[in-house]
């Protein structure tokens, strides 16, 4: 890689990490516009990827935004849960208006769009309104760490394939070397910083911090092994362009995608219990 690409590459990570921390620290409603602005990108993206565009093909994309960016609002107004269920109901009545040739894997699309991306975005909405939004920036935070871990030890090391028929690049030892870095920043944030990330309002120790960063760490490689088996079959290497040196949105919020709902389930058994 070039300085130049290098250079690219690094401001624009910066720029999108700075916006996910402005949004996480505005609150609740930073998160929302957050949620909003991830899940609409990522649904044209998939949307892309997935269909031939035709002039019948707008009215589905708008309906997919919407439900998406309404399965957001949901925790604030759960009103919107009608328009949202609304929403889902004429969108397989407006499959029979349209002109295709494959009207089930349409509707496919759009329904995984919803669980896929929409659902996930929710429960990011649910942990900042029931626990604390700080919670996530610990979790955003245990993602970048993980990842930089992973590409660090597994260049270095890197021998034993991961799950070579999906990501021949991934290794074991990027994993672990991933996991041991999640471990030592959990161990860190627990000593440090257990007040600023809201986890003193779960009386969480280190146990529950550790067990945080490895479920991180192994949901967010499964999330990047499921976006990419998903390139795989479509036969593409990114997912699109907008964020340049990294590809589309969707190859940045792959692990999200899968951390969010394991995250939800996690901090939901700790409340419960």
């Amino acid at each position: 890689m070039t300085f130049s690409k290098l250079l690219v590459r690094t401001i624009s990570g910066l720029i999108y990490c700075l916006l996910i921390v402005v949004a996480i620290l505005v609150g609740e409603y930073g998160v929302i516009a957050l949620g909003s602005l991830l899940s609409v990108l990522a649904c044209i993206e998939f949307a892309k990827i997935c269909r031939e565009f035709t002039v019948y093909s707008l009215p589905m994309l708008v309906m997919d935004c919407a439900g998406c960016v309404a399965l957001c609002v949901i925790p604030l107004f759960p009103v919107v849960a009608v328009f949202w269920t609304a929403l889902i109901v004429f969108r397989f009545v407006l499959q029979l208006y349209v002109i295709s040739d494959h009207p089930l894997k349409d509707l496919s699309h759009s329904m995984m769009i919803q669980i896929y991306i929409g659902g996930p975005m929710l429960l990011m909405v649910l942990i900042a309104v029931l626990w604390n939004p700080m919670v996530l920036l610990a979790m955003f935070l245990f993602i970048w760490i993980n990842d930089t871990g992973a590409f660090l030890i597994g260049s270095w090391l890197g021998r034993h394939r991961l799950f070579e028929r999906i990501s021949p690049k991934k290794s074991w030892e990027g994993f672990f070397g991933g996991l041991i870095f999640n471990l030592i920043a959990a161990t860190l944030f627990y000593y440090f910083c257990n007040d600023y990330f809201g986890m003193s309002e779960i009386n969480a120790g280190l146990g529950i911090w550790l067990g945080f960063a490895a479920i991180v760490t192994v949901f967010g490689t499964w999330g990047d092994l499921v976006e990419s088996m998903i390139k795989r079959n479509l036969h593409i290497k990114d997912s699109g362009t907008i964020i340049p040196g990294h590809g589309g949105i969707l190859d940045r919020i792959d692990s999200l995608l899968l951390v969010l709902p394991a995250v939800f389930v996690y901090f939901f058994l700790l409340i419960a219990a």
